[in-house]
């Protein structure tokens, strides 16, 4: 019989979003994370219950038949940003439509499932990465990189990532080589001592104009000038057109701004959209592959279909950009967006565009929408990956609109709003997945929602 720190081995039978498998052992289900259909894997017992056990992996014995490719990163394994680099691009595609197929399998038949479409690049993808200051080991050097796989402390120090240009590598290569002379240690996150904490670089797809910004507490006073210099060094792919210093002395492990001052540069770039201009700056939601949020977008374009005449609510609207796809075909288009930068991105960018008929409002869905003197004829939903508020959810059925798109980044969520949806009666009358996050396990996912003739 099973105990708690059983080391068991088994094969996987099967993998569920996101990568979540399960295994027989001794006639007892067993759910382990991180795995992938067909893999024999060891792992420790963490869990007992009625229903099954929960075990953590510990290796991977023999690979799955869907791994087929030898990983082209060398951190690869160590690093927690990339899941399927073990697996061609066609197969990823195909175990992702799988596992979001079998999650919407009551409220999408196979006649109205559109497929999957894959990114544009399935490397070098990345617009905007965040990188962590800390060491690999316990009182190790100083490294800058990602958190090691499963760990929250451990970071690994990033040299050649192949998500992103390789103007992001040059950058953090010689970020942390002129630092660490600097005599400041990083952010120790659970003694909340130390100066570095993070780097994050965005880079326009369009123009390869990068945006770098430098993270630290205000423990310490550092003249940052050096790494400027060393940093207009470099030969890059692209242009280093900003350089900030952001001041976070926050306890949460988040990027946030106490105050930020422009080293070089501007604090700002432009990225280009389906024709249309968006204005980035350093704490600007975007959509973090700027060719696969073209494929969306024009998907969901396609599922909202004739707009003349009418007024679009666009809900969860970030910086604006579907309300600015949709506004030069429709009557109005109102975008609600509860973080206020991005609301003032939007109207920014809505007059980048030379578009009137755009309105954005700050404040939560939840309680906007019982202030707004419009009646939608449409409704967009883009919710963040928990989905829709349960009150917010009826308010947006109340509105008793014919059709709704929703575009989702956690389709777990998305499952469980639909059977919501459903019960007021609405269905599902078009639906698909697009691939913004190659090598990961994350994917984006379109349903087009009519309501059911009373």
């Amino acid at each position: 019989m099973m105990k708690k720190k059983d080391i068991i081995e088994g094969q996987i039978l099967k993998a569920e979003f996101p990568n979540k498998g399960t295994l027989e052992y001794e006639g007892q289900k067993v759910t382990v994370k991180g795995v992938i259909e067909g893999q024999v894997v060891k792992g420790q017992i963490t869990k007992k219950r009625k229903s099954g056990c929960v075990m953590r992996l510990m290796e991977v014995l023999e690979q799955s038949p869907w791994e087929d490719v030898v990983p082209v990163c060398p951190h690869f394994g160590v690093c927690g940003g990339c899941f399927y680099q073990t697996v061609s691009y066609p197969n990823q595609l195909k175990i992702k439509e799988g596992q979001v197929r079998e999650l919407l399998k009551e409220f999408v038949s196979d006649e109205i499932w559109e497929g999957i479409k894959g990114s544009p690049k399935e490397w070098k993808y990345r617009n905007k990465m965040e990188f962590s200051f800390g060491d690999e080991v316990k009182d190790g050097p100083l490294a800058l990189g990602m958190h090691k796989k499963n760990t929250f402390h451990d970071i690994v120090n990033i040299t050649d990532c192949r998500i992103v240009d390789n103007d992001y590598n040059s950058i953090v290569k010689c970020v942390l080589n002129t630092v660490k002379d600097m005599g400041q240690s990083f952010y120790h996150k659970m003694r909340h001592e130390g100066f570095w904490r993070h780097l994050v670089i965005r880079r326009a797809e369009c123009s390869g104009d990068i945006l770098m910004n430098l993270v630290t507490t205000s423990q310490a006073e550092v003249d940052l000038q050096p790494v400027v210099d060393a940093v207009l060094d470099l030969e890059l792919n692209g242009q280093i057109v900003g350089i900030l210093h952001t001041i976070n002395d926050r306890l949460a492990d988040v990027v946030q701004a106490d105050s930020i001052e422009v080293l070089y540069g501007q604090d700002y770039f432009y990225e280009e959209i389906l024709g249309l201009k968006f204005k980035i700056s350093p704490f600007s939601f975007f959509q973090t592959n700027s060719l696969g949020a073209e494929v969306l977008y024009e998907t969901a374009r396609d599922f909202v279909g004739e707009t003349k005449d009418k007024v679009i609510f666009d809900l969860y609207s970030g910086t604006g950009t579907i309300a600015q796809m949709l506004a030069p075909v429709a009557k109005k288009v109102v975008g609600v967006e509860i973080v206020e930068e991005a609301v003032e991105a939007a109207k920014e960018n809505a007059a980048l565009n030379g578009l009137e008929n755009c309105e954005f409002i700050a404040g939560d869905v939840l309680k906007v929408v019982d202030e707004l003197e419009d009646k939608p004829d449409f409704i967009v939903l883009d919710p963040p990956r928990d989905g829709i508020h349960p009150k917010a959810i009826q308010k947006i059925i109340d509105f008793g609109v014919k059709e709704m798109v929703y575009i989702s980044c956690k389709p777990t969520s998305l499952a469980r709003d639909l059977d919501v949806f459903e019960k007021a009666g609405y269905q599902v009358k078009r639906a698909g997945c697009v691939d913004m996050f190659p090598n990961t396990g994350h994917v984006e996912t379109v349903a087009l929602l009519t309501r059911k003739a009373q």
